[in-house]
C-alpha cells in the first residue's frame, strides 16, 4: 500500500503542481489585480460565508461514502441510488440557511445576487467531491487525480481569455469570474458523473427515506467535524469584512497572503484524498497503518518546513513579486500563515488517520474547541491588528489542533515518531533559514533567493534523513501491498 500511495501521490502532485499554482497565483490573483483589493475582498468574504454552511450540502455524506465505498465497493450502485435523490433537498436547505445568515449579517442587494451564484457553485463543487469520493473509494486514483485539476484547467482557459484575451476596454467584473466558475464546475460534474456510472452501472435515483436517514445518521459525526473545522478555517475573512470600518479592504489584504497558503494547502488535501481510502481499507483488513502514516508524515514535514521557512523569511519579496497594492500589510500576515501550512499538513495526515479509524468523538471535541478558540482570538486580535491578527488566530488554532491529532493518532495506531525525527526537522529548518539569510546578505535577487532557498532546503531535508530517498526506493521496488 505504501508503494501505491507513492506512485499515485507522484501523479497527483505533478498534475496539481502544473495547474493549481498557475490558477491561484495567475488567474485568481489576476482577478484581484483587475477588480481591486476592496472589490475582491468583498467577494472573498461572501465566498467564505458560502463555505461556512456548505456542510448542509453534504451532511458528511462524502467523507462517509469514501470510507464506506473503500470497504464495500460492491455496494456503490445501491448507495448512489439512495443518496442522489436526497441531495436536491440538501441544496435547498443550504441555500435557505445561507441567505438567512447573510441577511442577519447585513448583506443586501447586489451582494445577495453574487452570493446566489456562489451558492450554486458550492452545490456543484459538493456534488463533484461526492462523486470523486466514489471514484477514490473504488481505488481509481488516476481518474480521481485527473478530475482534481479539470475544473481549474477550464477556469484557466475561460478566465485567462477574459483577463488577457479581450480586445475591448471594458473593465473586468467580479461577476465574470463567478460565472466562469459555474461553467467549469458544471462541465467537471458531468465528467465525474460519467466516470462513476462506468464503474457502478446505470443508476436510478430512488427516494428511500429510511435508507437516507440511516446514511445521514451514520454520517452526522463527519458532517459535524467538517462544519466545526470550516468555521475555524473560514471565519477570518468574514469577521475582517464585518468587524472593521474598511473591512472589505482588509479582507482583500488578507486574501493576498491566504491565496498562497491555500495553494499550498491543496497539496496537503491531496495527501488526505489519497490516504483516507487507503487507511480505511488497511484498517478493515487489520493491516498496520503505522508505516504508511509515518512515511506520509515525513514527506509532508520535510517539504512543508522548507516552504514555510523560505516563504516566511521572504514574505515581503513574495508579495512584491505578485502584487502592487498593500503588500506591506499582507506580507506579515502571509509570513504567519506559512506556519499554518505546517500545522494543516500535519492535520491532513493524522486527522485523516483518525477519521478512517472512526475516532469522530475525539475529532469533534478537538474541532469544537478550535472553533471557539479561533472566534475568540479573532474578536480580540482583529480590531487592533487587522489581517495580521486574523493570521495569528489561525496559527494558534491550527497549531494546537494539529498537535492534539498527532499525539492521539501516533499513540492509538503505533506511528513511529522517534526523537531524532524532530531533531532532523529542527536542523532542516535552521539550515534553510541560515541559507536564506546568507543569500540576503549577498544581495541576491528575490527570485534567486527563493529558488536557491527552496532547492537548498530540500537538499538539507534529504541530507538529514528527514526525507529518505533510499526508503522511498525500497517501497517502490516492493510489489507486495503491505
Amino acid at each position: 500500500m505504501q508503494r501505491r500511495f507513492l506512485t499515485n501521490l507522484a501523479l497527483v502532485l505533478v498534475l496539481n503542481l502544473l495547474v493549481k499554482p498557475f490558477y491561484i497565483l495567475g488567474i485568481d490573483a489576476g482577478v484581484q489585480d483587475a477588480v481591486g483589493t476592496a472589490t475582491y475582498g468583498g467577494y472573498a468574504a461572501l465566498l467564505s460565508l458560502s463555505f461556512l454552511l456548505n456542510i448542509l450540502l453534504d451532511a458528511g455524506i462524502t467523507n462517509f461514502s469514501a470510507r464506506h465505498i473503500a470497504q464495500h465497493t460492491q455496494l456503490m450502485r445501491k448507495h448512489l441510488s439512495g443518496v442522489l435523490a436526497a441531495r436536491g433537498l440538501l441544496v435547498v436547505l443550504y441555500g435557505a440557511v445561507t441567505f438567512a445568515a447573510a441577511w442577519v449579517l447585513g448583506y443586501r442587494g447586489g451582494e445577495l445576487t453574487l452570493l446566489a451564484w456562489l451558492v450554486l457553485n458550492q452545490a456543484l463543487v459538493a456534488t463533484i467531491l461526492y462523486l470523486r469520493g466514489h471514484i477514490a473509494g473504488a481505488q481509481r486514483y488516476r481518474q480521481d487525480s485527473l478530475l482534481s485539476v479539470l475544473d481549474r484547467l477550464l477556469l484557466i482557459v475561460i478566465v485567462g481569455g477574459l483577463l488577457w484575451g479581450r480586445t475591448t476596454g471594458t473593465p473586468f467584473r467580479i461577476e465574470w469570474f463567478v460565472w466562469a466558475q459555474t461553467a467549469a464546475y458544471g462541465i467537471t460534474l458531468i465528467t465525474a458523473l460519467a466516470l462513476v456510472l462506468r464503474i457502478a452501472g446505470p443508476v436510478r435515483p430512488v427516494w428511500r427515506p429510511v435508507f437516507i436517514w440511516s446514511i445521514v445518521r451514520q454520517s452526522f459525526p463527519y458532517a459535524l467535524l467538517v462544519l466545526l473545522m470550516t468555521f475555524y478555517y473560514r471565519t477570518d475573512s468574514v469577521m475582517l469584512e464585518r468587524m472593521l470600518p474598511d473591512g472589505a479592504f482588509h479582507a482583500g489584504v488578507y486574501a493576498q497572503g491566504f491565496r498562497f497558503f491555500e495553494a499550498l494547502n491543496m497539496l496537503g488535501y491531496l495527501f488526505a484524498g489519497l490516504l483516507l481510502p487507503m487507511f480505511s481499507r488497511m484498517l478493515k483488513e487489520g493491516n498496520d497503518v503505522g508505516p504508511l502514516a509515518g512515511l506520509a508524515f515525513r514527506l509532508m514535514l520535510g517539504g512543508a518546513l522548507v516552504v514555510a521557512v523560505v516563504a516566511g523569511l521572504e514574505a515581503q519579496a513574495v508579495m512584491d513579486l505578485r502584487y502592487s497594492e498593500a503588500t506591506e500589510l499582507s506580507a506579515p500576515a502571509f509570513a504567519v500563515l506559512m506556519g499554518c501550512f505546517v500545522a494543516v499538513g500535519t492535520t491532513y495526515i493524522f486527522g485523516t488517520l483518525l477519521t478512517a479509524a472512526g475516532d469522530l468523538r475525539l475529532l469533534n471535541t478537538m474541532a469544537a474547541g478550535g472553533m471557539v478558540l479561533n472566534i475568540v482570538l479573532n474578536l480580540v486580535l482583529i480590531p487592533q491588528y487587522q489581517a495580521l491578527g486574523a493570521a495569528w488566530a489561525s496559527l494558534i488554532t491550527q497549531g494546537l489542533t494539529a498537535l492534539v491529532q498527532l499525539v492521539f493518532a501516533a499513540r492509538r495506531h503505533r506511528v513511529a515518531l522517534p526523537w531524532h525525527l524532530w531533531v532532523r526537522a529542527l536542523l532542516v529548518a535552521g539550515s534553510t533559514a541560515g541559507l536564506v539569510v546568507l543569500l540576503g546578505m549577498a544581495h541576491a535577487g528575490a527570485p534567486l533567493r527563493l529558488a536557491l532557498g527552496l532547492a537548498g532546503g530540500l537538499v538539507f531535508a534529504v541530507g538529514s534523513g528527514l526525507i529518505s530517498p533510499k526508503g522511498i526506493a525500497v517501497v517502490l521496488r516492493d510489489r507486495e501491498a503491505r
